[in-house]
């Protein structure tokens, strides 16, 4: 499937779909339907608006849509995201609050690249803004990155890591999301070896498969079933001429997102179903629960097939992170010279992506470390999203990540007082 081809192919039938969409909508909305009392011009206008949003969405990266946050005095602080590393694969960014000093904690949020844009921790990003200057990884979408620029895999990102924590100093404390943390873990490890002062002040390793085997879930089943060959050759495609990465090996975001909704297909149709009765009735909106969910589900970006490929082979198959047997740029990162960085883990009990164990299991390799600095917390009832952005996150998970901070820091965030809040809107 190494062609352009087959990605043009998918290209044009998402557009064709879209299109689709938009001319059912027009069709059925003229004026002169109006006189019309038959029920299907309304329910075709339906089906063309929500299908045309749905295809058009799939293309598109998401808005942070962090505005502003509320001051304790009632005054709006905005807020700019401002880069801070710039590099061809992705940037650091940062939130920069205007009008306020900065604040006692700092934190990295490392965000997944795995299918989706790192604006999927948007909620994350805004329950933390008010207590913490906040840094986000924010990778770039493959298919506009030339073939010039080179190859990306599982060793350039944890030096990407490695950077970025260069950058932000050691009085940083990182959390790392799904997929990286394990990868986080190691250029943590990376910085112990070759530059300690470096070393961020803790590390929260949320819901990552650090040991895969520990308890098995579908994912890590496809991972033992299917063959590297076999993976290749039905996942890997060229990106098409559209783009300025025309040629670069990529696995794209549709069949991504293809294979994401096939795990829960009947819940997908479902939800589509209602939607389009709904803007039938009248009853949609643009920012309703509907569309708020499906604008940042839908919005898939393009991963290097090299990072796919040595992700799949090299955490999942070979556990290489697992077994501390992680090699950087020719050197053997060793996860137990890590002895200063304070480490808690984080792990939901119905996680069915990353099953509780497989993240705890980077307390083990943490030879070197303290039995006082590490932590872990199961979240009773709390599946894989619900760890990092829902109720479980905001009500008991959030509050236990900020007060393992400041335990792990030389002064302690200060209390209410000149701190500030976020908006009615975006409070947790």
């Amino acid at each position: 499937m190494k062609y352009m081809t087959t990605y043009d192919l998918m290209e044009s039938a998402r557009n064709t779909n879209e299109w689709l969409g938009a001319t059912a909508r027009a069709m059925a909305s003229y004026p002169i339907f109006a006189l019309s009392m038959n029920p299907m011009l309304p329910l075709m206008a339906a089906w063309g608006e929500v299908t045309e949003r749905t295809f058009a969405r799939m293309v598109a990266k998401p808005d942070w849509g962090i505005r502003s946050i509320v001051g304790p005095d009632g005054t709006d602080h905005l807020v700019d995201i401002k880069t801070v590393v710039e590099k061809p694969f992705g940037n650091l960014v940062q939130f920069f609050v205007r009008r306020r000093a900065p604040m006692a904690r700092k934190i990295l949020l490392v965000a997944p690249m795995s299918g989706h844009y790192a604006t999927l921790l948007r909620s994350t990003v805004s329950s933390l803004l008010p207590d913490a200057d906040v840094y986000v990884t924010d990778w770039h979408n493959a298919r506009d990155i030339p073939v010039s620029v080179g190859k990306f895999d599982v060793e350039d990102y944890t030096l990407y890591l490695v950077d970025f924590m260069r950058e932000l100093g050691p009085d940083t404390h990182v959390i790392a999301v799904c997929q990286p943390v394990p990868l986080t873990l190691a250029a943590t490890a990376y910085l112990a070896g070759e530059d300690p002062e470096a070393q961020p002040r803790s590390l929260t390793l949320i819901g990552g498969p650090v040991d895969p085997d520990a308890a098995a879930t579908e994912v890590t089943d496809f991972g033992r079933r299917v063959t590297m060959g076999q993976l290749e050759q039905s996942a890997i495609q060229r990106v098409g001429f559209k783009y300025k990465g025309a040629g670069r090996l990529v696995y794209p975001g549709l069949l991504q997102l293809a294979g994401f909704i096939s795990m829960n297909g009947e819940r997908h149709s479902e939800a589509f179903r209602e939607q389009i009765m709904k803007v039938a009735r009248g009853e949609a909106a643009d920012h309703d629960a509907h569309n708020r969910f499906y604008d940042e589900y839908l919005a898939v970006m393009d991963m290097t097939a090299e990072f796919y490929l040595s992700t799949v082979e090299r955490i999942f198959k070979n556990r290489e992170i697992a077994l501390n047997e992680f090699v950087v740029a020719g050197k053997r990162v060793d996860i137990g010279a890590i002895t200063q960085v304070a480490v808690k883990t984080v792990e939901g009990a119905n996680d069915d992506i990353s099953a509780p164990g497989q993240c705890v299991a980077a307390l083990n390799l943490l030879t070197g470390l303290p039995d006082e600095k590490k932590a872990s917390h199961v979240e009773p009832g709390a599946g894989h999203y619900g760890i990092f952005a829902g109720k479980s996150w905001r009500l008991n998970i959030r509050p236990l990540v900020l007060n393992f901070i400041d335990a792990n820091s030389g002064t302690p965030e200060p209390a209410a007082k000149g701190q500030i809040r976020l908006a009615a809107s975006n409070t947790p």
